[in-house]
């Protein structure tokens, strides 16, 4: 089966999405992808591009698989009749209904609208977490409030039909290549390897390091993650505060490099106002870390009811950024012990592209075979 993946932002867990399918799927997954330069503009009009390159493909497709970055409507209208009759798929990596919005900014709801059309021409929606499937539905009345007539609230009905949660997969047995050092740290070391951007809300981070510091608990930070974005003024603050106690700042782009530093880490925290699902917060908990993370947002059904409080170990959620000081001030101090590797590898092992493949696969697979049936009977 020859499935087309259309990707104008080639970036994030965009790109982890496409090259995991790529390696791992029984079938031929032929990439069309643009970099991550100017989202707006890869969302908005780069449908054009992305239809020249099509038009290079020879390979007769069977299944468009898109992302929430596509403008599907644009994209269909400009490679018509090709994909007529070709069923499409559209995995939501995120929304710009909820999407986090920096201050000053105000949400622009042509993107929303893009989003909406594309969600209405898709065959299939595949959202990366329950939370997220649930927040855009709730989203979906208020903004078609804003039309000045033709409010068709109908239209949710008909998106929840089309949409399930389909987890992405990880590559996580690549971090397998590493051993655990952590034993070798002098201090407990505290991971972050999250974006650097506003909606990760570095400066609650800070703020309870900072408590913590002022009481004179020892600790080392690694500061990882995303660095391409405009970086919150809190992360030039800690390295002056902290720069000591920091044994890594900045983005890694060496996958080993980063196991290492995973696999050196006692402590992830997310401490994120928003987001649909974090996989940097996954691959530090397989590689070892201890989780403390939000009550709320995905975190609740991707951690095992178990493990939300477990009665032998730290907690792992937190309500509350005071909650949070006080898990961190118990971890660190040894009143409460950290979940071990075994344990923590529990939470998300089903996550491994060898498990997840079988679902995307069995998925694309019905898909065509139902597209069949369809284009059979129109034409008996």
């Amino acid at each position: 089966m020859n499935i087309l993946a259309v990707e104008p932002f080639y970036s994030g867990s965009h790109k982890a999405f496409l090259k995991g399918l790529e390696k791992n799927s029984s079938h031929n997954i032929i990439p069309i992808k643009l970099n991550y330069k100017g989202w707006k503009w890869r969302m908005h009009g780069d449908s054009v591009t992305l239809t020249e390159m099509t038009n290079h493909i020879e390979e007769n497709i069977d299944l468009l698989l898109t992302s929430s970055m596509t403008n599907l409507p644009a994209f269909m209208a400009l490679t018509n009749p090709r994909f007529s009759h070709t069923p499409v798929i559209m995995y939501m990596h995120e929304n710009q209904f909820t999407r986090p919005i920096p201050e000053g900014e105000n949400r622009d709801l042509t993107y929303c609208y893009i989003n909406y059309l594309s969600m209405l021409v898709a065959d299939r929606l595949l959202f990366s977490s329950r939370f997220h499937l649930e927040d855009l539905l709730d989203a979906l009345p208020k903004f078609l409030d804003n039309f000045p007539d033709g409010r068709d609230y109908g239209t949710i009905e008909k998106i929840r039909e089309k949409s399930i949660v389909m987890y992405p997969g990880l590559d996580l047995k690549s971090f397998d290549k590493q051993p655990d050092t952590r034993s070798q740290n002098e201090n407990p070391v505290i991971v972050w390897n999250q974006r650097w951007q506003f909606d990760r809300n570095p400066a609650m981070f800070f703020r309870v390091l900072n408590r913590l510091n002022d009481i004179d608990l020892k600790f080392d930070l690694i500061l990882a993650g995303d660095t391409q974005h405009e970086k919150p003024e809190e992360f030039e603050k800690a390295w002056k505060r902290f720069g000591q106690q920091i044994t890594h700042f900045g983005y890694v782009d060496d996958k080993e490099n980063y196991s290492k530093l995973l696999h050196s880490g006692d402590i992830v925290v997310s401490t994120a106002s928003y987001e649909f699902f974090c996989v940097a917060i996954m691959e530090a908990i397989y590689c070892g870390c201890h989780p403390l993370v939000p009550n709320r947002l995905h975190y609740p059904e991707l951690i095992p009811e178990s493990l939300h409080n477990p009665l032998l170990h730290a907690p792992v959620l937190y309500d509350t950024e005071d909650d949070l000081f006080h898990h961190m001030k118990d971890l660190l101090t040894g009143k409460t012990k950290p979940l071990p590797k075994s344990s923590l590898q529990n939470i998300n092992k089903h996550l491994e592209w060898s498990k997840r493949i079988k679902d995307f696969d069995r998925l694309f697979e019905e898909m065509v075979e139902a597209g069949k049936t369809n284009q059979s009977s129109i034409v008996s």
